[in-house]
């Protein structure tokens, strides 16, 4: 396995409704690529063909097909050899199950460890005035507050213009 380019893939992680998702687009219109989320795509397929891999059905099982989902992007992104931003991570897997109080399985653990990105991670805060609920996301604001840790060297996005989260990031990938 060639783990080589990891400084060239980035993480922006937070909670949810942290608005995450309005500053990947904004990157990527700029340019950037970047892999989709896990939690919301899977979400969204299981509610299709009725599975039980939901968050509030089968957390493990949810989990385990992030998993399955991250490691995949991780691998295509390799491929790439340019920078790649991540709408979450493998970390994030981890963080999930702590947050559910489930215990993490060595080998989620060992996916964390073994598959690295860049040692900076965006985080976004906890942003009360744009959190939502929706169909797929069901989380309440604690919650999503406590999702909000991680193992990197956490970079906080600002609170502010998606403009100003983009021009954050380019300055400090």
């Amino acid at each position: 396995m060639n783990l080589n380019n990891t400084n060239n893939l980035f993480i922006i992680s937070g909670g949810p409704g942290s608005g995450k998702s309005p500053l990947i687009k904004a990157l990527t219109d700029r340019g950037l690529t970047a892999m989709p989320e896990a939690g919301r795509a899977i979400i969204q397929h299981q509610l299709s063909i009725g599975g039980t891999a939901l968050p509030w059905a089968d957390r493990a099982l949810f989990a385990e097909l992030m998993l399955g989902w991250d490691l995949r992007s991780y691998q295509e992104a390799l491929l790439l050899q340019k920078p790649v931003l991540f709408d979450r991570g493998i970390p994030d897997v981890m963080g999930y199950l702590r947050l559910c109080h489930l215990p993490v399985p060595p080998h989620i653990e060992n996916a964390a460890n073994t598959y690295r990105y860049n040692p900076r991670i965006f985080i976004a805060p906890p942003w009360p005035e744009i959190f939502t609920q929706d169909k797929e996301r069901k989380q309440s604001f604690e919650e999503a507050v406590a999702t909000y840790k991680l193992g990197y060297e956490l970079l906080i996005l600002p609170m502010g213009p998606v403009k100003d989260r983009v021009q954050f990031v380019l300055d400090n990938m």
